[in-house]
């Protein structure tokens, strides 16, 4: 027989690998982890669970080890309880986390262990000394600090309808079915749309300040959108759209994301300045169509890296051109993307390549309309059609 004690220490230090996966940290780490109690299960409980799990492997709203041996002796199977306290009540996450904790215990190889897992809540000073933590632990601007590993993209086009946002959202979607820990923030805060085209209808969950980004199809999400509502107009002038993008960096809980892709305003104005001063690191991808008087505002956009330091990484063209019936239709024009790289490139002395030509397809509209950007499909992983190629491409070619 094994010693309770050992095993509860053997288990506490197999949960500390169960990540939290709003907060990124072990559930150990976050102190949600509260009691680990082994017991040995005795003859009587031994019989009385083998005679009425049905053969389920449920009972008394404990998870038996799929591979459970009712007969074996009870000299080697224990119990254990796990008190686990949560951040918030009815947190979404809560069954992920224990069903994390399950595996951990019922994978367990010394002896056979059957795990009871007991959810509870932090209390309130529990949960302000962890938030006062975590805060204390970043203080400022999280993507701004030395040896930070996240790419940032920012997607900026010179005028409005050319498809920033439903690049953007595309962009995201493909990070993150790729398998990069991504993040995005809608920082057009007058014309925010980043939400309608992931498909978010809930607000963050505040924990005392902090904010846990929404997340859907595996982009961890923050926009004004959530807060303001999609009918409210909103009046802000620089100063307060210069605290809005700071509050998005430094009071969310973002982790430490692969990719944080930024739908920007249109323009060069103060929010776009902002980006530039607060993200020196960012990668500015400027999206035009084909026609010339979209591409010659679009260089404009791209020429505020001549007066901040921020890298034009390239140029998207989208709305490229339509097929129809095998024939290639080039409705609005063509070159667009060209000349603005060839003036791109002229004017910041680096070449500023044409990243991609994007087809112009009913489909990107529906489906983002829907909330599902048009890469993928309803399960969620890439679509196989020449969207989707392109945009893999493209994160790919990024990436590198």
């Amino acid at each position: 027989m094994m010693d309770p004690h050992t095993i509860e220490a053997e288990v506490y230090e197999r949960l500390s690998r169960v990540i939290d996966p709003e907060l990124g940290r072990s559930v150990t780490d976050l102190g949600m982890i509260v009691a680990v109690v082994a017991r040995p299960v005795d003859d009587c409980n031994a019989t009385v669970a083998t005679a009425t799990d049905g053969g389920s492997g449920v009972k008394d709203g404990s998870i038996l080890p799929p591979d459970y041996d009712g007969a074996r002796s009870s000299a080697d199977r224990y119990d254990v309880t796990v008190k686990v306290e949560l951040t918030v009540p009815g947190c979404p996450l809560s069954e992920t986390i224990t069903d994390q904790i399950n595996g951990a215990i019922s994978s367990y190889q010394a002896c056979k262990l059957i795990p009871h897992i007991e959810v509870g809540t932090m209390g309130p000073e529990k949960l302000d000394s962890l938030v006062s933590r975590l805060k204390a632990e970043r203080r400022q601007n999280p993507f701004n600090k030395p040896g930070i590993k996240t790419r940032i993209f920012a997607v900026a086009s010179g005028k409005g309808g050319v498809g920033k946002s439903s690049v953007a959202a595309n962009l995201a979607a493909t990070f993150a079915a790729l398998g990069y820990d991504t993040a995005a923030i809608d920082a057009d805060i007058y014309g925010f749309s980043l939400p309608r085209l992931l498909g978010v209808h809930t607000q963050p969950t505040d924990l005392n300040g902090m904010l846990m980004p929404v997340t859907a199809w595996g982009v961890k999400l923050i926009s004004i959108g959530m807060f303001a509502g999609s009918d409210r107009a909103i009046l802000w002038r620089g100063p307060r759209l210069q605290r809005s993008l700071e509050q998005f960096l430094a009071d969310v809980w973002w982790g430490e994301p692969d990719v944080l892709v930024l739908d920007m305003a249109p323009g060069t104005g103060d929010m776009a300045l902002s980006v530039a001063q607060t993200l020196p690191n960012a990668e500015l991808l400027v999206v035009t169509t084909p026609q010339p008087s979209a591409s010659e505002v679009a260089v404009r956009s791209g020429l505020v890296a001549l007066q901040v330091p921020m890298k034009v990484r390239g140029v998207i063209e989208n709305m490229s051109y339509f097929d129809h019936r095998g024939e290639r239709l080039n409705i609005f024009g063509e070159g667009g993307g060209v000349r603005v790289s060839e003036r791109l490139t002229s004017a910041l002395g680096y070449d500023v390549p044409l990243l991609t030509q994007l087809p112009l397809l009913p489909q990107i509209r529906q489906t983002g309309e829907a909330g599902r950007p048009a890469v993928l499909q309803p399960d969620g992983t890439l679509g196989t059609g020449p969207l989707a190629m392109s945009f893999t491409n493209l994160a790919q070619t990024l990436m590198r």
